[in-house]
C-alpha cells in the first residue's frame, strides 16, 4: 500500500494511491510532465497507472488529463454529469461511470456528494490494503449525514483552504471571496479543524491539510488552528502535515519508501 499527494493547491492536485498490482490517480491536475516526473520521483511510473478517479471538473484537478490519457490510455472513473464538462473524452475509450460505490482491483471507493460550484462535486473513503484513506477537498460544508462513513479513518487528507480574517482582509475582489467562503466554495481552516476534531478516531494515524491557498493561508496558520481547536475538544494528536502545491507528501508507505 502507497498512497502519496503529489500535488495539492490551487494550480493543480492529484493523489496517488496502490495496492498490490493496482495503482490509481485521485484527479490529474497541473500538467502530465509535472506528474511523470513525480510519480518517477517516488518509483512509479506514469505508463503503469490503472485508473484516474475524478472528483470533479474544475481545471486543477483536471488540467493534465488530456495529455496523459493521449501518452498512456488509463481508465478514466467519472460520473456522468461530469462528463458533460470535458468534451474531449465523449470519444475516449475507457471511460468508466461511477456512482455511490465501486472498486478498482482490490481498492473499494465509496463517494460521497460535496458541494462546490460545478456539476458534479465528489469526494472518497478509499478502502485499500485494510487502511480506510478520506480524500476530501472542495467543497463549501460536510453534510452531517455522511460523518458516519468518514469517522475514525485512518488517514485523512481534508482540505483546509483559507484563513477567514486574511481572505477578508485580503487583495480578492469582493465576489470571489463570498465564492470561498459561500456553502458551495472551500473548507476554512477552522471549518476544518472542527470536523476533523469530530472525525478521528482511535484508528487515525495521520492528516495532511489539502489545498491551502498561497494567497489566503499558511502553513503556520492551518495548523495552529487545528491544535487550537484540538486542544478545545481535549484531543492529543500531533501527526499533522500540510500538503505542498509543488512537492510530493508521503502519507503512507508499506515500504518505507516515501517520506512526509
Amino acid at each position: 500500500m502507497k498512497v502519496v499527494v503529489l500535488a495539492s493547491g490551487s494550480e493543480g492536485n492529484c493523489t496517488f494511491i496502490s495496492s498490490g498490482n493496482y495503482r490509481i490517480l485521485i484527479d490529474l491536475g497541473k500538467n502530465a510532465k509535472y506528474i511523470k516526473e513525480q510519480l518517477n520521483n517516488i518509483n512509479e511510473d506514469a505508463s503503469l497507472i490503472n485508473a484516474i478517479v475524478i472528483s470533479h471538473t474544475h481545471k486543477d484537478h483536471t488540467s493534465a488529463l488530456k495529455v496523459f490519457l493521449h501518452q498512456f490510455h488509463p481508465l478514466v472513473y467519472l460520473t456522468k454529469k461530469q462528463l458533460d464538462d470535458l468534451d474531449f473524452l465523449k470519444d475516449y475509450d475507457n471511460v468508466v461511470f461511477y456512482d455511490e460505490e465501486f472498486y478498482i482491483g482490490d481498492i473499494k471507493i465509496s463517494s460521497i456528494h460535496t458541494s462546490h460550484d460545478v456539476s458534479d462535486s465528489r469526494n472518497f473513503v478509499i478502502n485499500v490494503s485494510g487502511m480506510r484513506v478520506v480524500s476530501l477537498t472542495d467543497t463549501g460544508y460536510l453534510n452531517h449525514k455522511y460523518f458516519k462513513v468518514l469517522s475514525n479513518c485512518d488517514y485523512y487528507l481534508f482540505e483546509s483552504n483559507h484563513d477567514v480574517e486574511m481572505l477578508l482582509n485580503g487583495k480578492y475582489p469582493t465576489w470571489l471571496k463570498q465564492r470561498i467562503v459561500g456553502t458551495l466554495g472551500h473548507l476554512s481552516n477552522k471549518d476544518s479543524s472542527f470536523y476533523l476534531a469530530k472525525l478521528i478516531g482511535e484508528n487515525t494515524k495521520k492528516i495532511v491539510l489539502m489545498h491551502l491557498s498561497h494567497e489566503n493561508n499558511t502553513e503556520v496558520k492551518a495548523l495552529e488552528t487545528l491544535w487550537d481547536t484540538f486542544r478545545e475538544y481535549e484531543i492529543d494528536f500531533k501527526n499533522v502535515v500540510c500538503a505542498k502545491q509543488d512537492e510530493v507528501t508521503g502519507v503512507c508507505d508499506d515500504k518505507n519508501t516515501v517520506r512526509g
